[in-house]
């Protein structure tokens, strides 16, 4: 398969790295319609989430893809980065079937920062419809993407992976109970009103907090998030520093491209209590909180990466429902392997029924030419005997050509070759398209 995917995620870089290459989604439209535009990509799609940035990718040529797609994340104007890195001592790439089974995993929540986490079944969505509407798609990832949809959904129906629903909002929730105990009559201040921020205000007031301040760029949309769960207060941005100086818990998620949580404002924060201690828990990527804050005395900070220790005991029953989501994602695995590899065989048969209808219309007409006197009836009679001639014929030729792209990838390439020698079919592009890529994981292995 030339199905490729390249990436980043918490398996192999830290939040200080993933944050510098984050796509806002404002342009991620943008960046889907450039993808495309690169020479060897033939379709892409990028799934972009807390702990993750994936382009999966169908190419014409592996090498020179690979190249094109990390050369694209080199220098697509993405996020600012507060810190360069070496981005190829932190990404993965792979292919083919290692890249389909990758993306099954991601979507049942296998590969998660949180096994089974809530979000990542609606974050392949997302991925996938931006892809769509970028014109970003083919077949091929069109396919792939939606089986993944369907692997997740498949998953969370038949097994446990996803009992006890918890996501990234709901685990910053336990970090706060795990350092401070019981969240009643705590003070929190949640900064965002986006998905995050709505979770972790509806399960802090299940969690009994008593006092809730939500600020938000857009004053409207924090108003909103208080209506809509009926506890609360908002607050505009510019009165941030107050907020804080009576909180004993912040979640902060927002968008921002900057510190929103600075060592300045909370040092001021903190003198109005410097006795009481105060909680950040910064979910966000790119990072809300400014690294040095917890050389503040009293202030604690916890970032995204380091909230999976926090939940990781609470998950024993998902852990036993591995083995069969992994039955599960093999089965996919090998529904669109099946599906893909007979799709090898669409170019073979199109050339050859075209080749064969070109022949047949040829005689057919000649005929027609040398005896005028027949009838309209008579000529239609005489063509559908030639179609009836040429599709028994071609029909047992086809069948086996489906059954053998789609059991054995060689021996369909073999087959093209003999039939593109026998019948003039002009496949060589195809052929030379189908041959394996440098390093390929087929399923014939």
């Amino acid at each position: 398969m030339p199905i490729v995917c390249l990436g980043l995620s918490h398996n192999t870089a830290p939040v200080e790295v993933r944050e510098g290459h984050v796509f806002p989604a404002s342009r991620m439209a943008e960046a889907l319609t450039a993808l495309r535009d690169y020479g060897a990509v033939k379709e892409a799609a990028m799934l972009q989430t807390c702990g993750r940035l994936e382009i999966y990718a169908e190419l014409d040529d592996y090498e020179a893809g690979v190249v094109q797609l990390k050369s694209f994340l080199g220098n697509f104007g993405h996020g600012s980065a507060r810190t360069r890195y070496d981005l190829d001592s932190y990404m993965y790439t792979l292919l083919g079937r290692q890249a389909v089974e990758h993306l099954f995993r991601v979507a049942t929540g296998l590969d998660s920062m949180l096994i089974g986490e809530a979000e990542i079944l609606g974050q392949v969505k997302d991925a996938y419809i931006a892809a769509h509407q970028a014109k970003a798609l083919g077949k091929s990832l069109h396919r792939l993407f939606r089986e993944a949809l369907n692997a997740g959904k498949t998953a969370r129906s038949q097994t446990h992976i996803g009992d006890e629903s918890v996501s990234i909002a709901t685990a910053a929730i336990e970090a706060a109970k795990a350092r401070l105990g019981s969240l009643d009559s705590r003070s929190v201040v949640v900064i965002g009103a986006g998905k995050m921020g709505r979770t972790a205000v509806k399960r802090l007031r299940h969690e009994g907090a008593t006092h809730l301040i939500v600020t938000n760029r857009t004053m409207s949309r924090a108003q909103d998030l208080i209506a809509e769960v009926g506890f609360g207060e908002a607050v505009e941005m510019p009165g941030l520093v107050e907020a804080l100086s009576s909180a004993d818990i912040v979640v902060t998620s927002t968008g921002a491209s900057h510190f929103v949580l600075t060592r300045e404002n909370i040092a001021a924060a903190m003198a109005a209590r410097p006795e009481r201690p105060l909680f950040i828990i910064d979910i966000a990527v790119p990072r809300d909180c400014e690294p040095s804050v917890v050389e503040i005395p009293n202030v604690a900070m916890v970032d995204i990466d380091g909230l999976k220790s926090v939940v990781d005991r609470n998950l024993d029953t998902r852990r036993e429902s591995i083995p069969d989501v992994e039955e599960i994602i093999e089965s996919y695995i090998e529904r669109f392997d099946e599906w893909y590899r007979a799709r090898v065989a669409v170019p073979i048969i199109s050339s050859l029924t075209r080749k064969a209808e070109a022949i047949r219309e040829s005689e057919v007409a000649r005929l027609f030419a040398r005896c005028p006197e027949l009838t309209e009836r008579e000529k239609m009679l005489v063509a559908g005997m030639s179609m009836t001639i040429v599709s028994k014929l071609l029909h047992s030729a086809v069948t086996r050509i489906r059954a053998t792209a789609s059991r054995n990838h060689s021996e369909a390439i073999s087959h093209a070759r003999v039939l593109d020698e026998l019948f003039e079919l002009d496949l060589a592009d195809h052929i030379a398209h189908l041959l394996p890529a440098p390093a390929a994981i087929d399923a014939d292995e």
